[in-house]
């Protein structure tokens, strides 16, 4: 009877362990056969099949690495790129049958951390993930101290909403969906917004959008601003109506 042989070491230094990882991509076999594989490796894996089905599992979650096909039908993987590449701490994998020079260097130019032309091989699709995470890991941003601002200071939005400024000087890079909400009561401040109103602004499918999603959304943000900044955001939950931005120092640039 054969033994089970023993792991590597190499092995070993391609584990995934806890990595969440994000695939998107439209064919169902390929994407399947990504999936089991980094599953295999330790990663906790989500398979997604087109960019907009990511932009609505990015209103509610989040993961450390994307693996994103260029080629998928409705908005490619290049302008996707071009967007999320704004969200801090976020892995960017480009998989692509284009392996020209002049897409690659148009890839990693829109903020794509690896590209990786088809066709494939798993192992080296594993290994170009443990690479590039073990580079985010050792590049990780050590927090700056406290800011002791002053009374002038105000929450913005900035870089084109993009990013969340606290009055103590804190920043926070948003996710779209957080971008979508914070611009309509930036747009309103100290008056309720009603959640048909914050839903739109959230997703490009509202008819199909659980509303208790907005909730999660809230909490998250709610979370993400307090770990970012040290600041509570100051938005309120209006029972029955929606939300509303009630601080008095606020400013959209």
């Amino acid at each position: 009877m054969e033994m089970d042989r023993e792991p590597s070491a190499a092995d070993v230094a391609r584990r995934l362990d806890g990595v969440r990882i994000w695939v998107v991509e439209d064919d169902p076999e390929w994407r399947g056969m990504v999936v089991d594989e980094l599953e295999h490796h330790g990663a906790d894996v989500r398979g997604i099949d087109s960019v907009e089905a990511l932009y609505r599992e990015l209103a509610v979650d989040r993961c450390d690495i994307l693996v994103l096909d260029v080629g998928l039908p409705g908005e490619d993987g290049l302008s996707a790129t071009g967007h999320l590449r704004r969200m801090d701490g976020m892995g960017i994998v480009l998989v692509t049958g284009r392996s020209g020079t002049a897409d690659m260097a148009h890839g990693l130019s829109l903020g794509a951390d690896v590209y990786l032309p088809k066709p494939l091989e798993l192992p080296v699709l594993v290994a170009a993930l443990h690479s590039l995470h073990r580079r985010m890991s050792l590049a990780a941003p050590v927090r700056p101290p406290a800011a002791t601002g002053d009374a002038d200071a105000e929450w913005s939005l900035r870089s084109d909403g993009w990013d969340l400024h606290a009055p103590n000087g804190r920043a926070l890079t948003l996710t779209v969906a957080e971008r979508g909400f914070l611009r309509e009561l930036f747009a309103a401040p100290g008056e309720a917004v009603d959640r048909e109103r914050l839903i739109a602004a959230v997703t490009d499918q509202p008819w199909d959008f659980d509303p208790h999603r907005l909730e999660v959304l809230v909490h998250r943000l709610r979370t993400r601003v307090r770990n970012a900044t040290g600041a509570t955001l100051p938005v309120r939950a209006l029972r029955g109506m929606g939300y509303m931005l009630v601080s008095d120092q606020t400013a959209v640039a």
